[in-house]
């Protein structure tokens, strides 16, 4: 039976990549399928190898450490430079589909210096190698291929570009897997200079810098935005432990207080109320604190987007104008003929406007401001949550939770 790599990438492809790089290169390289087992190479197992594989157990077989590198790999997003058990170097690369891993391309063995008594004392302890075939074993490692560390970065970085297009989910996945590694390391250098300081209160939330994030993200710079983000939510992490209900508390606290910064930033406020609206459905089904920091991440890239994006027109301009009024007027018993008449235009003309404007209907633009609205009053007040649907316009209690759990995944009550 075909393995189920070749499912999903060509036989011949991969084999013709191999080829390549064996010849520009001249490193052993191989295709392992998912347990580490060789099913395509050039280049001869070295003799320093096969000498060592007579002293390895089988419990710790080198197909077992090709298969758990690669599973590494994976997890890490990006090519993985390792040492083997007999203390030699491997680059691998690992091959998957929908996070599920297929493969992969291994190249190797290979040391980067010339070899001494270091490289196999360690190894003839462990192992119980007899002199003689250490000696022997140290003769064969005069032959194995030399790379500098610079060079082998270098086959590292090219070894990626080569494969990282065979399976376009596997790269998605790949530089998901490295932005939110790259993130949690920022967050944990934030916890530690938190954790580092005697100025610090847990309790004393960092508000300046929530003012400088919401700054960052109306000037557009996304990458000081993402530093602050990193930032505040390491001072979560901080005070309040791993508990990742209450870091979906903060995070949805965040994301209302950007949604406003970046409709103040020039956004249209039915595309930003749609995306944190998003933000909060997606936020129930969220299982890792990873998945919840980069989710906030990605948020902030949208928001960018669109406060950068928008195209402004004279249908706009009205529409605009209509939304400033039913900011204004959201709390009493608006209509759709009260706003159009505001606008001068006919109801049934302003309704087809601004629904090809905003893509939403008046009535469902309506309730996403009520909505927003009473989500601030929720995180922020005592009132009961009949006064709160009342005081943001909705006609009962009843109404008001189903209108909100519609927009957020959420009752009222499990919001607040």
């Amino acid at each position: 039976m075909e393995p189920l790599l070749y499912s999903i990438i060509k036989k011949q492809s991969l084999h013709e990549l191999l080829e390549t790089f064996y010849q520009c290169i001249g490193l052993p390289i191989q295709v392992l399928d998912e347990n580490g087992e060789i099913l395509d190479q050039f280049g001869d197992a070295h003799s320093y190898c096969k000498i060592f594989k007579r002293f390895l157990p089988k419990s710790d077989s080198c197909t077992k450490m090709h298969s758990n590198a690669s599973k590494l790999a994976m997890s890490l997003g990006e090519t993985y430079i390792f040492s083997c058990h007999s203390n030699l170097n491997h680059i691998v690369f690992p091959l998957a589909n929908n996070n599920v891993l297929l493969g992969s391309i291994l190249a190797g063995p290979f040391i980067m210096d010339a070899p001494d008594s270091l490289l196999l004392s360690d190894i003839s302890k462990k192992y119980n190698i007899p002199t003689v075939s250490i000696l022997e074993m140290y003769e064969e490692a005069g032959t194995l291929p030399v790379f500098e560390p610079p060079k082998v970065t270098y086959i590292s970085r090219m070894l990626y570009y080569m494969c990282s297009g065979l399976v376009t989910d596997s790269k998605n996945q790949f530089v998901m897997n490295h932005n939110k590694l790259y993130q949690q390391s920022k967050i944990n250098e934030s916890i530690q200079m938190y954790k580092a300081s005697t100025h610090v209160n847990s309790k004393s939330y960092p508000y300046e810098k929530e003012k400088a994030l919401i700054t960052k993200l109306k000037t557009g710079d996304t990458e000081k935005s993402k530093a602050l983000l990193n930032d505040l939510l390491g001072y979560v992490f901080f005070a309040e432990g791993n508990n990742l209900e209450v870091v979906k508390s903060r995070a949805m606290e965040l994301s209302s207080l950007l949604s406003r910064a970046a409709i103040e930033g020039g956004a249209t406020s039915d595309s930003i109320l749609r995306i944190n609206n998003q933000f909060l459905m997606e936020l129930q089904n969220i299982r890792t604190l990873d998945d919840l920091c980069y989710k906030l991440q990605e948020t902030i890239d949208v928001f960018t987007e669109s406060m950068f994006n928008y195209i402004p027109s004279k249908s706009n301009e009205i529409t605009k104008k209509a939304i400033r009024y039913i900011s204004k007027n959201f709390t009493h018993n608006l209509s759709l003929e009260e706003v159009a008449n505001h606008v001068h235009l006919n109801p049934a003309y302003f309704s087809t406007l601004f629904k090809q404007s905003t893509g939403s209907t008046f009535k469902e633009y309506l309730n996403m401001v009520r909505v927003e609205e009473s989500k601030r009053l929720l995180a922020n007040t005592d009132h009961s949550i009949i006064d709160i649907a009342l005081a943001t316009g909705f006609e009962d209690q009843s109404y008001f939770s189903k209108v909100f759990k519609k927009y957020t995944g959420l009752t009222p009550k499990q919001y607040r």
